[in-house]
């Protein structure tokens, strides 16, 4: 059992917008998932989701927007609100995850006070073509490098769970590695009934024994996030996923989907005698 863990929280800026066909994901137009959409959020109701994330003892907030990458609107919102949220000096290390983009745009973000980008490559290269066609895989490899050239901390992970093979998985965590970012975030596809997949087939154990795997195989990233998935994935064994390497989780809600209170996270950690980090270092 880990010690000491990590807590980050979302902020789902732009909801629901995006003209992509990835088959795992609600917030596609193509797919018309009964979820809330809307374009933008105010940047003082952003501030005041910070504060609240940070109230709750989170040290990561990720403002993520819906779409395929970043134009110059989305660009100046985002650095919009990551300004906003560092001028309130919480403690908070800022995520951006806006998807594909250029080494010019992640430098403006850097600059607008964004530490970490969060751009996952979700499976393996092989499997890729199988749930998305819009954009490439190597799109999101190329972001990936991007963002380390722009020296921003990489923050990478994957789903597990689309239907893909173990050789798949295998393939995916090996491209991570590749890529040595700061932070893996692991999910487990979550299903819904406008999406095209089928029903995650991955038993409990498999996806523990998945995160221990993705641990090893990374075994120089400073955090193994579980994140989207773990409450439904999981159940009442949720905080068993410590015990398999993963030392940080997402609290709060996710981008469309409930997550658990957060009180009842860190009361649960609590009673577990698991220490919530207070800082990122």
């Amino acid at each position: 059992m880990i010690d000491k863990i990590y807590l980050c929280a979302i902020s789902n800026i732009e909801s629901g917008t995006c003209l992509e066909d990835c088959k795992f994901c609600t917030q596609s137009v193509k797919y018309k998932a009964d979820i809330v959409r809307y374009k933008r959020k105010t940047i003082e109701q952003i501030v005041e989701e910070a504060k609240i994330a940070r109230k709750n003892k989170a040290i990561g907030f990720c403002l993520v927007t819906a779409g395929k990458g970043l134009d110059e609107n989305r660009l100046e919102y985002v650095m919009s609100a990551a300004r906003a949220v560092k001028n309130e000096d919480l403690g908070l290390k800022i995520i951006a995850c806006n998807g594909t983009a250029t080494l010019e745009q992640l430098l403006k973000l850097k600059e607008a006070g964004v530490d970490n980008y969060n751009h996952n490559l979700e499976t393996s290269r092989e499997f890729y073509p199988s749930i998305c066609t819009t954009h490439s895989w190597d799109e999101r490899y190329e972001t990936c490098q991007n963002v380390k050239k722009a020296g921003l901390n990489l923050v990478c992970g994957g789903i597990f769970g689309l239907g893909e093979s173990y050789e798949d998985r295998i393939s995916m965590l090996k491209s991570i590695a590749s890529l040595e970012p700061k932070n893996v975030p692991i999910n487990f596809f979550h299903p819904n009934e406008a999406l095209p997949l089928v029903k995650n087939q991955l038993t409990k154990q498999e996806a523990f024994e998945l995160i221990k795997l993705t641990k090893e195989m990374n075994p120089n990233a400073h955090k193994i996030m579980v994140a989207g998935g773990r409450e439904l994935m999981f159940g009442k064994e949720q905080y068993e996923v410590f015990n398999y390497g993963a030392n940080a989780i997402v609290i709060g809600d996710y981008l469309t989907t409930k997550g658990n209170v957060a009180n009842q996270d860190i009361e649960e950690l609590t009673k577990r005698g698991i220490e919530i980090a207070p800082s990122c270092n």
